[in-house]
């Protein structure tokens, strides 16, 4: 399986449809991701530092929204508790075909279950990490306290979970210079200007990002006892959240 330069924007296009993780953004996800989101690589290595810190004997780690199971394997890579078990959900069959084929020639230990499905449809069962890694972004505003909460009750005392998002900013000025900041991170990776005005006009009722009180304020509403910033740049964070 080769992976493949992004270009899916580098045209002009007449109509512009909504972002989906189809057959051609899989082939080209992980140049995507990498030239796309701001430390990437850095959130990916240290979920898993973090799962092999709180994933705990005989419980169960899930990563919400695998893709191509990046952070699976980073996770399955470092956890040493016995008996743990790590469930990977999407609902792409383009990304969970290609997740199982990473998985099946890593040599780690640790079993893992891949699951092509509805993230709304899992049941979080003694769980002590959970990995959601630019995923709840693009649940629907009014699905997103309800997931969180069952993530929240489903997860052991003293389970944590990885939120990694894009955000907004409630300050106009801030909001600016951290998209500017972002859009020029992009240019620095080889993207036009045409690309990146295509690619948000896909994304723009797709991605719904939110401010980091809102961010805080419905984790704490899901019942999490404490959640902080790990990681940012400019308008990408990743949170721990502790249950």
């Amino acid at each position: 399986m080769s992976d493949s330069h992004d270009s899916l924007f580098a045209q002009p296009l007449g109509r512009i449809e909504g972002f989906s993780f189809d057959e051609q953004v899989a082939r080209v996800f992980p140049d995507m991701v990498g030239r796309s989101v701001p430390g990437y690589s850095t959130i990916v290595a240290q979920s898993g530092s973090l799962a092999e810190r709180y994933a705990t004997p005989g419980s169960q780690v899930y990563d919400l929204g695998c893709s191509l199971g990046a952070t699976t394997l980073a996770m399955r890579r470092r956890i040493h508790a016995p008996d743990c078990r790590i469930i990977a959900v999407d609902n792409s069959e383009p990304m969970i075909r290609r997740c199982r084929e990473a998985i099946d020639t890593d040599t780690s230990t640790v079993p893992v279950e891949v699951v092509l499905g509805d993230i709304a449809d899992v049941e979080f069962e003694r769980a002590s990490v959970v990995a959601m890694n630019f995923t709840l972004q693009f649940f629907a505003p009014a699905q997103r306290p309800a997931l969180l909460k069952r993530i929240a009750d489903g997860l052991l005392p003293g389970g944590a979970l990885i939120l990694s998002e894009k955000i907004a900013f409630s300050d106009p000025q801030q909001q600016v210079l951290h998209t500017e900041m972002y859009h020029s991170f992009k240019r620095a990776n080889g993207y036009s200007d045409l690309e990146i005005s295509q690619k948000r006009s896909a994304l723009e009722d797709v991605l719904i990002p939110d401010t980091l009180p809102a961010h805080y304020e419905r984790l704490k509403n899901a019942g999490f006892s404490s959640a902080e910033v790990w990681f940012q740049c400019f308008n990408f964070v990743s949170i721990i959240a502790l249950r």
